[in-house]
């Protein structure tokens, strides 16, 4: 008889390096989770201010609406149907901008400390809850805008132009929520804060092609609009809602340097995320840690 040892040796080594790795992530996930429905909580507990970011669109739909509804612009057909577009976009801009007011008020009031002292397993979970709830809010606010301010003979039902009208506001929110949030670290306080988003908000309407299409503004007017995000989120919503077969390569509109396509501006606008997320990313690091 062979008396040989027979020893059991497992076929495969534990990979214990990518168990850790999936236990971290699914804590990260967890983080960003619970942070994102407190944020959800403290603005249910304030709900006035989320029908506020609804009414406030509405009177300037209504009143501007109203003020230039004789006025005649080449390929509208009528003034509100022009003013939909820049209205929806300052929904969405305006509801961002505020984004860093919650950690303002948790700085203020001593509970962003208590953030910091607990084991966080990545203390960027913090922003990424803020971009996550203010995102889900502002989307929120600007379709409620939107199917109160576009008239049903606009054909922006076409699921594709719908699905691209949804992205383009989601890109320009999380732009101006990780603006928003940069700068809440280099102010004393939120008064400071309200006082720059007062500050902003109007004159960031008037140099985008909101009110105005942008061929009837001075030249130097022109080259302020066109270096302005808004504008090229204003112009491809004005595009989408008023061309049922939109095509990427078709020129949108033309700015102070050239004319430019849809799939130029979404390059822009994706451009502009990865390098401000990139950029909030180490900026953060290096103020949380």
């Amino acid at each position: 008889m062979n008396n040989k040892k027979i020893i059991l040796q497992p076929r495969k080594k534990l990979k214990l390096n990518n168990y850790h790795i999936e236990v971290k992530t699914l804590k990260f996930i967890a983080e960003i989770s619970c942070l994102t429905s407190r944020l959800i909580k403290q603005s249910l507990r304030r709900y006035p201010t989320l029908i506020a970011g609804i009414i406030q669109p509405l009177l300037w739909q209504i009143l501007f609406g109203a003020l230039f509804q004789k006025i005649s612009i080449i390929h509208i057909t009528s003034y509100p149907h022009f003013l939909s577009s820049g209205i929806i976009i300052f929904t969405a801009f305006s509801s961002a901008l505020n984004a860093g007011l919650p950690i303002m008020f948790d700085r203020e009031f001593g509970f962003f400390n208590r953030l910091l002292v607990i084991s966080l397993v990545n203390r960027f979970s913090i922003v990424i809850a803020s971009i996550c709830f203010m995102a889900s809010v502002s989307l929120i606010q600007s379709f409620l805008v939107m199917l109160l301010t576009i008239s049903k003979s606009i054909e922006f039902y076409n699921a594709a132009n719908l699905l691209l009208i949804s992205l383009i506001i989601l890109l320009i929110i999380i732009i101006i929520t990780m603006v928003s949030l940069s700068i809440t670290f280099f102010l004393p306080g939120h008064i400071e804060l309200l006082a720059l988003i007062f500050v902003t908000n109007l004159p960031l309407l008037f140099i985008s092609t909101a009110l105005a299409p942008i061929e009837i503004m001075p030249k130097w007017l022109q080259i302020l609009t066109s270096l302005n995000p808004l504008t090229y989120a204003i112009e491809s919503i004005r595009y989408l809602t008023l061309n049922m077969n939109s095509n990427f390569f078709n020129t949108v509109f033309n700015t102070a340097f050239g004319p430019i396509n849809l799939l130029g501006i979404l390059t822009l606008f994706f451009v502009l995320n990865f390098c401000l997320f990139n950029a909030t990313k180490h900026f953060f690091q290096q103020k949380l840690e």
